[in-house]
């Protein structure tokens, strides 16, 4: 194949997908207008460690004087 016809195959699939996205983000936005959209929510807290099995309801508040960036090396 031409490489001028490579590119317009690629550009194609590009336009083509956006305008799946497209679509897909106006049903989002109607959905969620029209207050037909859930989010799901996670009843009973945060887990603390992968596999532990304890649930935590809130972060003390030590936690939250924390910096948001650490120093290293």
């Amino acid at each position: 194949m031409e490489q001028k016809t490579i590119i317009a195959l690629i550009l194609g699939v590009l336009v083509l997908v956006s305008v799946v996205q497209a679509v897909q983000l106006y049903s989002l936005k109607e959905k969620v207008s029209a207050g037909n959209f859930k989010v799901g929510s996670v009843a009973g807290g945060v887990s603390t460690a992968a596999g532990s099995g304890k649930q935590v309801g809130a972060v003390p508040a030590s936690v939250k004087e924390l910096p948001s960036m650490v120093g290293g090396c």
